[in-house]
């Protein structure tokens, strides 16, 4: 038997695009409108790769598995298009970013085609576009005039070869990718957006979102807020300083022996003796090369310095040392701890190496208080060591401490975030210009919404120079000022990629829209998003910024609604044969296109679906492609078989015994399956149903010949089965649609419901026993209560005889079993 996938799938790509099958229409059933949306792709390549795939398709099945539910689906698709692996080809090859990037995005959008996704193509986002990135200007300048956007000085990687700002991902084990050399922290004028303001409505949100609970829980934790002391620590050195830390622990006050301060604390360097400081500078040199990430590492081991001075712990006046560490980092809390090593784990740490003393101040119940302390313990207790607070539990213990020092002017009550503004400014080229000019008179001036775009230069140098690409561009950067008309100079940074992909999602219905980013009574009519699905690395960056966005438009007056995605779905990974992430240094990265020329796009979709859970993924395996061939193959022959059934008239259509029952039940319980599997993203499960219905049909067939069978079940189960299966194979399910005899397409149909009666077996074969020896068998109801169950047994003719000549002495019914009559 031959089947050219290619052809059938070539075949309704046609006729889907000739029908305009997918073309979004918001004038009509907007009350079951259902935006499904899949994070969009970055075209760092000319190729789709297999995540991509996994990604996709499944998430084109639920689609249109909805689609066929009733629901008017929006699927679109785009390219988040700006970004470092572009920009550093052009810095080898010297050709513009934008030439490549589009080669690119041409080549991936026919790749994409083969997926059989519904995506309205006339609704494509390309991030690195004019028409687009004008609206994400748009954008900056509405939040710089809420006051949501400033520019402050931040610290970020700098290569001192290259004369540049490093991203995260070019720092590979502290060192510049691009010549070795080791990169420090250096501070630069940025500009950040306040996403700060929003930090209790972005946890309070988080409450009403159907999204992993684990997501939910890294941004509460991203964000992290806490409520405790801010205790100010007078300097002995110098009296007109104090240190500020804030801690949730007050009750351990008493145990302070020391204080840490991160290296990039702005009091080090005044602190610092003039015979402590070579050390202190060798030291903030060294630990400026690592990254927060390292800093943090509970298996690094700590390392300090001693700044020479000293401060007074207000609780008691006790004069302890200020160090500095980098396990504290300047980006949390006040960037200074109160040491407490009796009682905290890192501090433990850093006192043992460097022999300060470690006070224990809460004990542990059943401890005695004078045992020796053998790592930090870190519960709550009872308070001791500590004055007059002795012998009172840590929470009363440490809300009077905290009252006692706010009466002194020493503390103050107060709720610290982890989460820091977001700093959006890039020393890059191929990113979003920040429309601001920089005039001498006027300050930070905003460029008119009428001159946007402000667009990318082209007369630039790629290479670093230690200030951004756009700076080489004098046409470019001088400019006059708005305001004044004096000579100015534009903002020669360009801005986080994540911008732009914060408010995509509110560009695609409209994406065509010339004099807004979009129809603010549209865009309210269909969003926010039904169904968002995509890696769940992007948890605490791309999920929060777009949060953050989407709220900062609703006050700003543009948005009715205050969360941009509904319902969330992370999607697994698809790693290497050998367990690991793919990757091209690991060669352990696999083509798709090498299964799609093999075997076509839905047997190699259906594969993914089958072979792997969604939400899970796991290492590649391909063994079993082959069998997903088959099963589609199977269908195949399955259909053409029982063209010779639907030719006979003379077939018994009123036949219904067991084999019809049977075949009736395993329908329903599959579209019971199906249905309630693929709602939940458990596509494998859902094709296991399937499997099961095509095994089903088959035995029917092999019991039932051409002249005996129901016609009418027949029939019903197989359209059924093409109306289950097409939403996995879209070009296959339409192929087999119309080879049935129906009117493509076979996604206009109603997705099959199932009947509750049709799902349990209504009769059994009931067991009758006498005196334990089985005498009969009889068909019959399964739920008989015991008295209708005792007369079947007894009317029976066979039993009868056998009983004739005997007494019945009891009957023993087991309910939905057997009958066993006791007698002699």
């Amino acid at each position: 038997m031959i089947i050219s996938y290619h052809e059938i799938e070539n075949k309704w790509k046609k006729f889907w695009k000739e029908k305009e099958c997918y073309k979004s229409d918001f004038t009509t059933n907007l009350d079951k409108k259902l935006y499904t949306l899949v994070m969009f792709s970055y075209p760092s390549s000319d190729k789709l790769h297999l995540g991509h795939w996994f990604n996709y398709a499944p998430a084109d099945t639920w689609a249109r598995f909805k689609k066929m539910q009733g629901y008017n689906i929006f699927e679109p698709m785009g390219f988040d298009s700006f970004g470092l692996p572009a920009e550093n080809y052009a810095v080898k090859t010297g050709v513009n970013p934008n030439i490549t990037t589009d080669n690119n995005i041409n080549y991936i959008r026919e790749q994409l085609k083969e997926i059989g996704a519904m995506y309205d193509w006339d609704h494509e986002v390309i991030t690195s576009h004019p028409d687009y990135y004008k609206w994400t200007q748009w954008l900056f300048l509405k939040l710089f005039e809420k006051g949501l956007a400033y520019r402050d000085k931040a610290a970020v990687n700098w290569c001192p070869q290259d004369q540049t700002v490093l991203a995260n991902e070019q720092v590979v084990d502290g060192e510049c990718e691009r010549c070795g050399t080791p990169v420090i922290k250096k501070k630069l004028t940025q500009w950040f957006f306040r996403i700060t303001d929003y930090a209790d409505e972005l946890l309070e949100g988080l409450e009403k979102l159907d999204w992993p609970e684990k997501t939910k829980l890294m941004q509460e934790n991203w964000i992290g807020k806490s409520r405790g002391l801010t205790i100010k620590f007078q300097t002995i050195n110098f009296p007109d300083e104090k240190i500020e830390v804030f801690t949730t622990r007050p009750d351990t006050l008493f145990g302070v022996t020391y204080m840490v301060l991160a290296p990039e604390h702005p009091l080090v360097e005044k602190l610092t003796l003039p015979e402590y400081m070579v050390q202190v500078e060798d030291y903030i040199s060294q630990s400026l090369k690592s990254s927060e990430i390292e800093r943090l590492s509970t298996t690094r081991e700590k390392s300090g310095v001693f700044t020479g001075s000293y401060a007074i712990n207000p609780i008691n006046n006790q004069k302890v040392p200020i160090w500095i560490g980098d396990y504290v980092l300047s980006t949390y809390g006040t960037g200074a701890v109160m040491a407490v090593p009796g009682h905290d784990v890192r501090d433990f740490e850093f006192a043992t190496k460097f022999k300060h003393p470690i006070i224990k101040v809460i004990l542990k119940k059943g401890e005695k208080a004078d045992s020796e302390l053998k790592e930090a313990f870190t519960d709550k207790g009872i308070m001791i060591n500590s004055g007059s607070y002795n012998d009172l539990n840590s929470i009363e213990g440490g809300k009077k401490i905290g009252d006692d020092l706010k009466k002194n002017g020493s503390a103050e009550w107060t709720t610290q975030y982890r989460l820091r503004d977001w700093l959006i400014s890039r020393q890059r080229y191929w990113g979003v210009p920040i429309p601001i000019i920089h005039c001498v008179d006027c300050g930070q001036v905003k460029v008119p919404e009428e001159q946007l775009p402000v667009l990318l230069p082209e007369d630039v140098d790629f290479n670093p120079h230690g200030t951004s690409p756009l700076a080489t561009s004098e046409s470019f950067v001088n400019t006059t000022c708005p305001s004044c008309g004096k000579q100015a100079k534009r903002e020669v940074d360009t801005m986080d990629t994540f911008v732009c992909s914060s408010w995509y999602y509110l560009r695609y219905p409209d994406s065509k829209n010339e004099k807004d980013p979009f129809n603010k009574e549209l865009i309210n009519k269909l969003l926010p998003v039904d169904k968002y699905i995509g890696g769940s690395e992007h948890a605490t960056m791309h999920l929060l910024y777009s949060r953050f966005i989407t709220k900062a438009l609703r006050d700003i007056g543009y948005l009715s609604f205050d969360e941009p995605f509904k319902s969330l779905v992370h999607q697994g990974v698809i790693k290497g044969p050998d367990g690991n992430r793919m990757s091209k240094s690991k060669g352990n990265v696999i083509n798709p296109d090498t299964y799609i020329k093999e075997f076509g796009g839905d047997v190699f979709r259906l594969y993914l679906m089958f072979g792997f859970a969604y939400t899970d993924g796991g290492p590649w395996d391909d063994s079993g492609i082959t069998a997903v061939d088959r099963f589609l193959r199977r269908i195949w022959r399955l259909i053409e078989s029982t063209d010779e059934f639907y030719k006979n008239d003379g077939a018994d259509t009123d036949t219904f015994e067991e084999p019809e029952k049977s075949l009736r039940r395993v329908l329903h319980n599959s579209i019971k399956g199906i249905v309630e599997d693929t709602e939940r993203f458990h596509f494998n499960t859902s094709i296991s149903r399937l499997m099961e219905l095509t095994n089903e049909l088959y035995k029917y067939t092999q019991t039932r010949n051409e002249k005996n069978y129901n016609k009418e079940l027949l029939k019903s189960t197989i359209k059924n089965l093409v109306l289950l299966l097409s939403p996995f194979t879209p070009h296959f399910g339409e192929e087999l649609w119309q080879k049935i005899g129906e009117v493509p397409s076979v996604f206009n149909n109603e997705f099959p419901t199932y009947n509750k009666e049709f799902l349990t077996v209504n009769e059994i074969d009931w067991v009758i026993q006498i005196n334990g020896k089985i005498r009969d068998r009889i068909s019959a109801d399964i739920n008989l209560n015991k008295q209708a169950a005792e007369q079947m047994a007894l009317n029976l003719q066979r039993i009868k005889d056998i009983l004739s000549d005997k007494t019945i002495r009891k009957i023993i019914v087991v309910p939905k079993k057997l009958v066993n009559i006791v007698a002699n």
